[in-house]
């Protein structure tokens, strides 16, 4: 079953201190379904390995990536418009582009299943198709 990837826990992974780290490499090594990895997120975590680990551990998620070791999904020019309604019906919670990106991937990809850290959006916001979350490693 497909799992969708959020930035935060990608980012605990590089982290050795990290209390949840065993957990999200044995969910990341044993997860049977794609990993997709929306783009705005792969961004953030570029971005954020890079600040808070340094520059071997953004290499190293650039390495992943090249390996394919996750599956890159792209925002289509279509879903632009769904970002901007998420956005404003969630006004409140500040989503932005990156939490937009997996709720929409979530739609396409026919899955509730989200690797991610931050329950205060996810639990909040409904899938596009309906139900609610399962946010990995907490339901786990």
């Amino acid at each position: 079953m497909t799992l969708i990837l959020d930035a935060a826990p990608l980012v605990a992974s590089a982290d050795s201190r990290e209390p949840q780290l065993e957990a999200l490499l044995r969910i990341r090594d044993e997860e049977e379904g794609p990993l997709v990895l929306p783009a705005p997120v792969a961004a953030e975590v570029d971005y954020l390995l890079g600040v808070r680990f340094g520059e071997a551990a953004r290499r190293a998620f650039l390495s992943d990536l090249a390996a394919q070791r996750y599956e890159v999904a792209c925002l289509e020019p279509g879903d632009y418009r769904a970002v901007a309604d998420l956005d404003t019906r969630y006004a409140d919670l500040g989503l932005g582009l990156a939490d937009c990106a997996v709720i929409i991937l979530a739609e396409r990809y026919g899955t509730r299943r989200l690797l991610s850290f931050d329950e205060r959006h996810f639990r909040a916001v409904a899938p596009l198709q309906g139900g609610s979350f399962t946010l990995l490693p907490a339901d786990a």
